[in-house]
Parts: structure tokens; sequence; C-alpha cells
């Protein structure tokens, strides 16, 4: 297997490699693993695998998690399928910077995602490397964000377009979560900056040493969460993937988010992802 980095801040291609073959080698698994901790995200091209493959590839990290509003392969549980046509022109839920499902009391350690059919041109996907983006903070900022915790929010999102019925009926199923601003990745110890499209409101910033007067909780609180959330869209952050038919990307759900480019005319987007359930945040 050869690792060709892509950007300075993460990112990397592996070539020489069949993923399936690493659902029954150890070795080659655990060599796929360090590489996904070291570069975040890895792409890879030419994955002709089934999705039963798919499937028992993603599962060599963990048991896999179905998603409440995209719909998931009848015949592989676990396998959520992102399907774009061309009668879809307004769905997009994905052109926002994010970690997938943070609004779980457990958010997903990472998701392994093919490409069955892509536009001729367009529909690329960016990723951001959220270590990177505290590490860069000005010393006062990580200074104001030591100790904040901030709600997550499903209904605000997917939710929104929906009957107020529904809606409701969404958000008691999954109830807001609060998870800390900066949070303890779980295998390396680094700390990654924790705030993206579903993160609504700090839950614990208007105390006496932070709040003098109603300015300083609104809009210096909304204010400061918008600024923490555009950390993800500076360039220098980021690498940018081209997909092809059956290619892949494996990426760290922990210490990224990713943006779906939405470039293309309407068209097919077709995309299969099997999302890792992961533990709660510290």
């Amino acid at each position: 297997m050869q690792i060709e980095q892509l950007t300075y801040a993460l990112g990397a291609e592996l070539t020489g490699v069949n993923l399936a073959d690493a659902i029954h080698d150890e070795g080659l698994f655990a060599e796929v693993r360090a590489a996904l901790l070291k570069h975040r995200v890895l792409f890879l091209r030419d994955q002709e695998i089934s999705r039963a493959e798919h499937v028992a590839f993603a599962r060599r990290f963990g048991d896999l998690e179905d998603h409440p509003v995209a719909s998931s392969d009848p015949d592989n549980p676990g396998l959520v399928r992102i399907y774009r046509t061309p009668e879809q022109p307004n769905d997009r839920y994905e052109n926002a910077w994010h970690s997938d499902a943070t609004w779980r009391e457990a958010p997903p350690f990472g998701a392994v995602l093919r490409c069955v059919e892509c536009p001729p041109v367009g529909g690329d996907t960016m990723w951001a490397n959220m270590v990177l983006a505290y590490e860069k903070l000005p010393q006062h900022v990580k200074d104001e964000i030591a100790g904040l915790r901030a709600c997550h929010s499903i209904e605000a999102v997917f939710g929104a377009v929906m009957p107020i019925e529904k809606r409701l009926a969404l958000k008691a199923q999954y109830p807001d979560a609060e998870h800390p601003v900066v949070r303890t990745h779980p295998e390396t110890g680094e700390k990654v900056l924790y705030a993206n499209v579903f993160t609504t409101h700090f839950t614990n910033y208007h105390t006496p040493e932070r709040v003098r007067y109603g300015q300083d909780a609104n809009p210096g609180a909304s204010d400061l969460l918008r600024y923490l959330i555009s950390q993800a869209y500076i360039p220098e952050y980021q690498v940018r993937w081209r997909w092809q038919k059956n290619s892949i990307a494996i990426w760290d759900n922990t210490s990224t988010q990713h943006y779906a480019v939405m470039d293309y005319p309407p068209c097919h987007r077709k995309m299969e992802r099997a999302g890792i359930i992961g533990g709660k945040p510290y």
C-alpha cells in the first residue's frame, strides 16, 4: 500500500490496495486505520466492491448506525443511500460544513463513503481539519471557550422543512445533545474545535464572568459561535476530492468537518455511506 499526502492540513490517497482485502487481513486493516488517524481522511480510486463488502469493511472499525432521515439499503442495514436526482434541485442538507450527526449523544466515529454515480463535472466533497483549526485559534479565544458547552440539534436542520408535528416527533426521538466546544480525540488525545451547522447555542455562556450587560450575551455569544463555526471555511485547513465512480473516502468524523459542493446541474449523484458508531464527546 502506498500513501500520498494531498495537503499539509489533511488527506491522503491510498494506492495499491483493495479495501475488500482489509476485511480479513488484520495487518492491512491496521495499516489503513493508522493512516486514517494520521491523515484524518483517506481516498481510494477504482474500488469495485459490493455493498456487502462495503459494510463488512466499515464494521471493522465498529458497529454501524442508520440515519433517521436518509434511507438505508434494505439488504445492508447501516448503508445509507445519499441519492440526488434531477427532481431534487433544492435538497441541500449537505452543502454546509458539518461533522456527521453531532446532534446524537454519541456522534459517529467516522464513515466510509463510496461513489456509485457522480455528475460529469462538479459535486466534489471538501474536508477541514478541526484539530488544526483549534491549534491556530488566538490564545485569548482558546481561553474564552475553555469549558464552554453547546447544544446540537437535528430539529433545527433536518426538521426545519417538516410539518410541526413531525418536527416535534423527530426532536422527541432525538433530543438536543450537549457537547464540549473543545472536545478531546479519544485515541490521539488532540483537542478538536467542535462547533458546526448543527450547533445552535452555548449552554453555559451566561455567567457573571462573561455577561455584564445584555449585549454581552446577545450578540456576544452568537457572534462567538459564528466565529467558531466559520473556522472550517479557511482554505488552509482543507482538502478537496473530485469523485469518480467507485471512489471511496474514509474519514475521522471526530476531528474533521466536511462539505458536499452542489455546483452541478440537475442530475444524478449517488453516494452510499456506512457511518460508524462513536462515543460520547468529552
